[in-house]
C-alpha cells in the first residue's frame, strides 16, 4: 500500500492494528499484484521485490491468507466485480469475515464485503 494514498481512517485502522499487535491480512493474490507493480519500469514502492518479500515475511504483523476452495467457490459469486484480482481479495476478506483497507472505488460501491475508506 502506498501510504500517500491511504486515507486519514484507514492510517488509522492500520496503525491500530499493529499496535495491539494484531496481524495485518493481505489475500495471497495480492502477492502477484505487489509482484507486478514492483517489475514496473516506475516502480511505487520504493523498494525491490526481495526487499518487500522480505519484509513480508519477516513482519509478524502481516499474515498472508492462502487462496482456498472455499475463497475459490466464493469468487464465483462475486460476478458483479470484473477483475478476477479484486474478486479474490473480495472473497478472501468475506471467507474470513475482514474488514477490507480498500481505495478501490468498484469494490466500495460494490457493498460486498465491509471496507475501510
Amino acid at each position: 500500500m502506498e501510504p500517500h494514498k491511504l486515507s486519514r481512517e484507514q492510517v488509522r485502522v492500520i496503525e491500530g492494528t499493529f499496535r495491539r499487535r494484531e496481524p495485518l491480512a493481505l489475500s495471497a493474490i495480492s502477492l502477484l499484484e505487489i509482484a507486478v507493480l514492483a517489475s514496473e519500469s516506475r516502480n511505487r514502492f520504493g523498494a525491490t521485490l526481495d526487499e518487500i518479500f522480505d519484509e513480508l515475511q519477516v513482519e509478524p504483523g502481516f499474515l498472508v491468507l492462502p487462496l482456498t476452495y472455499e475463497i475459490a467457490f466464493e469468487v464465483a459469486a462475486l460476478a458483479s466485480l470484473r477483475d478476477p484480482a479484486d474478486r479474490a481479495i473480495v472473497a478472501t476478506a468475506r471467507v474470513h469475515r475482514l474488514r477490507l483497507v480498500t481505495s478501490d472505488q468498484r469494490i466500495v460501491d460494490s457493498k460486498l464485503v465491509p471496507v475501510v475508506e
